[in-house]
C-alpha cells in the first residue's frame, strides 16, 4: 500500500501483502527526471539467500515496519545490518558508498493497536545512525 501511495498519490486500501510487486515509476525530483525501479517484498523470504538477493539488486532501501507489529519491527535491525554488510562487500562492483536507506513505522494512525511506540522507531535510529519516518 505505501509503495502504491507513492506511485499513484491514492490510498489502495484492498491489496494482497503477500504479494511481490516490481513497480516502475518516473518522478522529477530536484528538476531531474528519475526512474525508479522499486522492489516492494512480500517480507516473507523463505531463506537468507533469497533475501540477500534482494538486497544486492536494490541502490536504496526503506525498511518498513507495522507499528501494530512487534515482529515486524524486530526484523528492521537484522535487516539493516544485513543491508550494510552486503553493500561493504568488495564483491560488488562500483559500491564505493553505503546506499540510503530509511527506518518507516507505518500504520501510526492505528493508536489502539500499537505495539512499538515512536521511542522504540526513534532509540533504534539514533543506534543505527539511519533517518526514521512514522507514517499513516
Amino acid at each position: 500500500a505505501l509503495t502504491v501511495r507513492f506511485i499513484t498519490r491514492r490510498f489502495i486500501g484492498d491489496y494482497d501483502p503477500t504479494l511481490e510487486m516490481i513497480y516502475r515509476h518516473v518522478a522529477v525530483i530536484d528538476g531531474e527526471m528519475v526512474h525508479f525501479e522499486i522492489l516492494d517484498t512480500a517480507g516473507q523470504e523463505e531463506d537468507s539467500l533469497q533475501i540477500e538477493e534482494k538486497i544486492k539488486w536494490g541502490d536504496g532501501f526503506a525498511v518498513v515496519y507495522s507499528v501494530t507489529d512487534r515482529c515486524s519491527f524486530d526484523e528492521v535491525m537484522r535487516l539493516c545490518f544485513l543491508i550494510n554488510h552486503l553493500h561493504a562487500s568488495p564483491k560488488r562492483s562500483g559500491a564505493a558508498e553505503q546506499p540510503p536507506v530509511v527506518i518507516v513505522g507505518n500504520k501510526k494512525d492505528l493508536q489502539f493497536d500499537r505495539m512499538v511506540s515512536t521511542e522504540d522507531g526513534e532509540n533504534l535510529s539514533k543506534a543505527l545512525k539511519i533517518p526514521f519516518y512514522e507514517i499513516s
